[in-house]
């Protein structure tokens, strides 16, 4: 982890030292001292800086070198020590957004407290900014969940790696759980106290992808009025997980790859680099070989990430546990909804599991949500179920198991019989159909399109 930086400004040339020599045996602290306003800004200019503090003895007041100090770095969290503290002073100090305002007979012992607590504020501000655009989502340890063989050999790999500090590469189809696993690998890991930081490397603009990733500086380009940590430094004693990996363009790919080697960071416009602590689990629904032979992704960064591959493997091919997770996303979606249902029926779950998931988990929560939602019953079945998934899972189940084919069939009949002799009844008129039939106007149109009927052939 970087050493914090301090800025000292002493404006008669005869504190700064001692102040220098204290910050630095309380803390590990990188403390520069500069005797002028004009050197301060200077360098405020140049360089990065953590903390700010402010001595006056002679020249101007403490007050007036806070606030031209202020003006040049809005962002700096600063301590203001005055030898002639008064309340016009501090009160002056403190509205202008001095961390802390302090008696120079006091400062020895009350500066240590002062700086460790505006660092502590500073980079909690940062991490919020940082987060408002990758909130880390609160998952249920149950929604990764599996009994399949597939699986069992998944969390036995997850088990081994996740007490290692090793790079981790998840594969697999879209919605198979690939966020889930990097959060299973951070939560077991010795890092699990520091921040789980997602990054979805395809939902980021090219043009902002640096910035977001590795921070500014002020002034960098235009628009970047203000300081920003990337999310990598923000990642700093914990997991980094970079979704989609494969979309990182090509420039971004060669300075990722140059962080993962040094452990290092660069913001744009910096001249410095900030040491970085950080394990990268990164994933892709890509074909990462393919990709390899078109140019598209770097070789060398490919074998830094890849030191364990872990694949996962598609709903399809998980045999039960399509019935152990449907039942799991019933449950929690009947009471998230605050609705009397009691799950599914044994023909619901015969149906998704003769469907072939395209999908994956993802597209089985969605498709359970619907079903707990749209039931009027007290258990939703088949026919709460999509349209086209009952109808794709009995063109995929086999002969010998044709009921679902057979079924689907006859509802179809069924449908466009009962459609026909409803709108005949009321002339084409939709909306009187819609409540006869106790249905959603909405739904009575959807399932006219699905047979192809037109009320206005039934008008006289």
């Amino acid at each position: 982890m970087q050493q914090p930086r301090i800025l000292i400004l002493d404006s008669a040339g005869r504190t700064g030292l001692p102040y220098a020599r204290l910050t630095a045996r309380l803390q590990p602290f990188e403390v520069r001292v500069e005797t002028s306003l004009d050197a301060a800004i200077a360098t405020l200019a140049q360089d990065a800086w953590d903390l700010g503090v402010v001595t006056a003895r002679s020249g101007p007041a403490a007050d007036v070198l806070h606030a031209a100090l202020k003006k040049a770095d809005p962002q700096l969290p600063m301590v203001v020590i005055d030898p002639r503290p008064n309340v016009e002073t501090a009160r002056a100090c403190l509205q202008a957004g001095a961390g802390d305002y302090l008696d120079s007979g006091r400062a020895e012992a009350d500066l240590e407290d002062a700086l460790v607590r505006l660092l502590a504020e500073s980079r909690r501000k940062a991490g919020e900014t940082v987060l408002r655009r990758a909130v880390e989502r609160s998952y249920a340890a149950d929604d990764f969940l599996g009994a399949s063989p597939a699986m069992r050999q998944v969390y036995s790999i997850i088990d081994r790696v996740a007490v290692s500090n090793v790079d981790v590469l998840v594969t697999g189809e879209t919605g198979t759980g690939k966020e889930l696993v990097a959060r299973a690998i951070h939560a077991r890991s010795r890092r699990h106290a520091g921040p789980f930081v997602p990054v979805d490397c395809g939902a980021i603009p090219d043009a902002l992808m640096e910035s977001e990733l590795f921070g500014h500086e002020r002034g960098a380009f235009t628009g970047a009025d203000a300081r920003r940590m990337g999310l990598v430094e923000f990642a700093d004693g914990g997991t980094l997980f970079l979704d989609e990996i494969g979309e990182l363009p090509l420039p971004l790919q060669a300075k990722l790859l140059r962080v993962l080697q040094e452990r290092r960071v660069r913001r744009v416009g910096a001249r410095l680099e900030n040491a970085v602590d950080v394990r990268v689990v990164a994933a892709t629904s890509r074909n990462m070989d393919q990709m390899l032979e078109r140019g598209d992704f770097r070789r060398d960064l490919l074998y830094r990430i890849n030191v364990v591959r872990i694949e996962l493997p598609p709903l399809r091919d998980r045999g039960d546990d399509i019935g152990l997770l449907a039942e799991f996303f019933a449950n929690r979606s009947a009471q998230e909804m605050g609705r009397r249902v009691n799950g599914l029926s044994t023909d619901v779950y015969q149906v998704l599991k003769s469907y072939h998931w395209p999908g994956n988990v993802r597209e089985l929560q969605n498709v359970v949500r619907r079903a707990i939602a749209m039931t009027q019953s007290t258990v939703a079945g088949v026919e709460d179920l999509p349209d086209d998934l009952v109808a794709a899972a009995g063109r995929t189940t086999s002969s010998a198991a044709g009921y679902f084919a057979q079924r689907a069939e006859h509802v179809a009949r069924f449908e466009r019989q009962y459609l026909t002799d409803l709108l005949s009844r009321h002339v084409g008129d939709v909306s009187a159909a819609a409540r006869e039939a106790l249905l959603p106007r909405g739904t009575l149109y959807r399932l006219m399109k699905t047979h192809a009927l037109d009320g206005s052939a039934f008008r006289k």
